[in-house]
């Protein structure tokens, strides 16, 4: 069920941006009387789900969930419809247009997803506003894994800035670390402060997500609320509602200590103390392979951790949000340039369309979906860009070179252009959706 909760979210929030992104090419195409011959979410190669011609324009579904398009008579596009080129120009074509006015509907998509992503962020943040946790709130420190320990953390550790500077919201520090170049992290442990230098090696790990930084808990109490079927628990008759209270009549401060413990004792029966009914009992399970019982404790985020809540009267929301539009911007390109660096090798951690599907949550949450809907149109926009033939980039590239030296590609450049973008599209696709395959493969087996 949480699978299809994701795909549907995909599917809707990838709806809206391409209906937006397609309308913004349409608009400008309208604008400068340009006949637009079809508006479509999704391809219709062969046939379509659903259509309808309404003036000069035919509107549809297709059944290729990967985008969609609009057909504008008289250019080169994926539609390939190279005949209508051979026909003399007319003055509703794309082609008759002057360059400036061809520039401004090839980017009106960009343009357009820009735009929508700033408009959600200002009303998410009149809406709901924004909660964090800050980084001061984090009364008994952090918990990392062995990549953090071989840097020089420690569980515990009160993280007090990055390069001397205060990280006001916790979730950023891995941001600021990845995209900012910092050189070290100033904790406190045991009443003294200590200055971890951040290796070279450190941002590849983050980028494979094997850098685990995370706000420590305490593990009491701890009433279980959730039973993963076929878990260990639930074989040995652990019930929701059941309190644990310590295994092997060892009890545990943080919930770190109970993790670590139970992996130490992966696939080897202990004795997990209970309280159920009021009254104390034991019984023994098995950790699986992984160290866990498949269960999941009662306990909200908020319930057990001090986060801040920030409210936004209509005319705040729209600086805010404009302002978090931005830096979100900034901070994609930022993490886009780590996708070609030899030294992050951030190619690897590329992902399709599964890897996009998991960052939504797997309950409905129409706060997190806007949210996620924004920064996803901010990615459309940026890769529609890029100076690639096929892409609105490509597009534009070759309008650049038309305003600088008063040349037009011909009509057979544009048409090899395109088949070349196509096949560089199809190979990132590929590419990309190959990384999500391998991964689960390595997951699994």
């Amino acid at each position: 069920m949480t699978v299809l909760v994701r795909i549907l979210q995909l599917l809707l929030s990838l709806s809206i941006l391409v209906v937006i992104h397609e309308l913004g090419h349409f608009t400008f195409a309208k604008l400068f009387k340009t006949r637009v011959e079809k508006f479509y979410l999704f391809f219709d190669a062969w046939f379509s789900l659903f259509k309808i011609k309404k003036g000069e324009t035919e509107y549809g579904i297709g059944w290729i969930p990967l985008g969609g398009y609009v057909k504008i008579s008289g250019m080169i596009d994926e539609s390939m419809d190279v005949e209508q080129m051979k026909q003399p120009p007319q003055p509703w074509e794309f082609r008759s247009k002057k360059s400036w006015q061809r520039l401004l509907i090839m980017t009106g998509g960009v343009f357009f997803n820009f735009l929508l992503a700033l408009l959600i962020y200002i009303a998410v943040l009149f809406a709901w506003g924004e909660t964090y946790l800050p980084t001061a709130n984090l009364k008994y420190g952090i918990v990392t894994d062995s990549t953090g320990h071989a840097l020089g953390l420690r569980n515990g550790d009160m993280i007090l800035s990055i390069d001397n500077q205060n990280i006001e919201r916790f979730t950023e520090i891995r941001n600021d670390i990845i995209l900012n170049n910092r050189k070290s992290i100033q904790v406190e442990r045991g009443g003294q402060k200590f200055d971890i230098p951040i290796t070279e090696d450190i941002i590849p790990k983050m980028l494979k997500g094997k850098f685990l930084i995370e706000p420590r808990r305490q593990f009491s109490p701890y009433v279980i609320s959730f039973i993963e079927k076929e878990a260990p628990a639930r074989i040995a008759g652990v019930l929701t509602g059941d309190e644990i209270k310590g295994i092997n009549d060892s009890a545990f401060v943080y919930f770190d200590e109970f993790q670590g413990y139970l992996a130490a004792n992966k696939e080897h029966t202990i004795t997990l103390n209970l309280i159920r009914n009021g009254q104390p009992m034991n019984l023994e399970v098995t950790p699986n392979a992984a160290g866990k019982l498949g269960v999941a404790d009662s306990r909200t985020y908020a319930q057990i951790f001090e986060l801040k809540t920030i409210k936004y009267s209509l005319f705040q929301s729209v600086p805010a949000g404009i302002n978090t539009g931005f830096k979100t911007i900034s901070d994609y390109l930022k993490q886009f340039k780590l996708i070609f660096s030899k030294h992050t090798k951030g190619y690897e951690s590329l992902g399709g369309f599964i890897t996009i599907g998991s960052i939504f949550p797997p309950v409905w949450d129409w706060q997190i979906f806007w949210n996620l809907t924004a920064f996803l149109s901010i990615i459309l926009a940026v890769m529609n860009i890029l100076p690639i033939p096929a892409l609105d980039g490509g597009h534009v590239m070759f309008l650049l070179f038309e305003v600088i030296t008063g040349r037009r590609p011909s009509d057979k450049f544009m048409e090899y252009a395109q088949i070349v973008g196509m096949i560089i599209l199809v190979t990132l696709l590929l590419y990309a959706n190959g990384n999500d395959v391998v991964r689960l493969l390595r997951k699994y087996f």
